[in-house]
């Protein structure tokens, strides 16, 4: 496995793989992996001939300097893991090799209207960042697919939009949710949680499900359920940072013509700020 820290050596093994007619992959991450990263590997390596795994903590995406430090860097583990699953590259670049002119100079790509909405409005610059380094990553890579977890699923939405808006050439998958066995999303941020706190998690994931039964059941009081949640998450010991119930294609308010709900998850529980979400068929 390669493991390369600029972008000139990047495209010169890129360039290679290329003439040699390989099918690239491409899998963004921050580092700090876990099984849901190696879902990501994996779909990855069962649909191209060639993986390549970046790790890189992205200074852009982040609105406060604590969280950026406090981020964990865990790159030899990280190396290790991959080298073990058969990835072929890791692209783990310093912020000076991607943002050579600081970040106040750089060029940036921002998706309208997704980068602003739900967890955008909570997270304000966020989803710039994420937008400009995978659009960077894409041009250094260019691959043929790209894989995104659907755990994070408005950053997959704003991604394909992206995709679709710019003219990428390329398949961008979705790959489902990984959990551990008491239902709690993995998450490098789970490593935040005290052995306590860990035990309170799943919770988010089980306040989410009882959403997603109200809304089957053809409940529309969207509301009401929201409330009923955020009540039930405080009394878990859970503070509520942003639910919401959306058109599943269009992350806007449900209409009487929305077939596909998604329940969007956000709270806070000690240092660590949990996501989750779940889609209802409400056809």
């Amino acid at each position: 496995m390669l493991i390369i820290e600029t972008p000139l050596m990047l495209r010169r093994e890129i360039r290679r793989w290329k003439q040699e007619g390989k099918r690239i992959a491409l899998v963004p991450t921050m580092g700090n992996l876990h099984d849901g990263h190696m879902a990501l590997v994996k779909e990855a390596r069962d649909q191209a001939d060639v993986v390549v795994v970046s790790v890189f903590v992205n200074p852009m995406q982040f609105e406060r300097s604590d969280d950026l430090e406090r981020y964990p860097r865990t790159l030899q583990q990280d190396c290790e893991l991959l080298n073990r699953h058969g990835v072929d590259l890791v692209f783990a670049p310093s912020p000076a090799e991607i943002y050579p002119q600081g970040l106040h100079g750089q060029t940036f790509v921002d998706v309208p209207g997704l980068s602003t909405l739900l967890e955008g409005a909570s997270r304000p610059g966020h989803f710039r960042g994420v937008s400009t380094i995978v659009s960077k990553l894409f041009n250094l890579v260019q691959p043929e697919i790209a894989c995104f977890g659907e755990k994070d699923y408005q950053q997959l939405a704003l991604i394909r939009k992206m995709v679709a808006d710019m003219g990428y050439d390329m398949e961008i998958v979705g790959v489902p949710t990984v959990r551990a066995k008491d239902g709690l999303a993995l998450s490098s941020r789970n490593g935040y949680l005290s052995t306590e706190e860990r035990k309170i998690a799943p919770n988010l994931s089980k306040v989410m499900n009882s959403m997603a039964e109200r809304l089957a059941k053809g409940e529309r009081h969207i509301e009401e359920i929201i409330t009923d949640a955020e009540a039930a998450l405080s009394e878990k010991g859970l503070q509520a940072d942003g639910l919401a119930i959306v058109d599943a294609d269009t992350l806007m308010p449900l209409t009487a013509d929305s077939t596909r709900a998604v329940i969007l998850m956000a709270a806070w529980l000690g240092k660590a700020r949990l996501i989750d979400n779940q889609q209802v068929d409400i056809a």
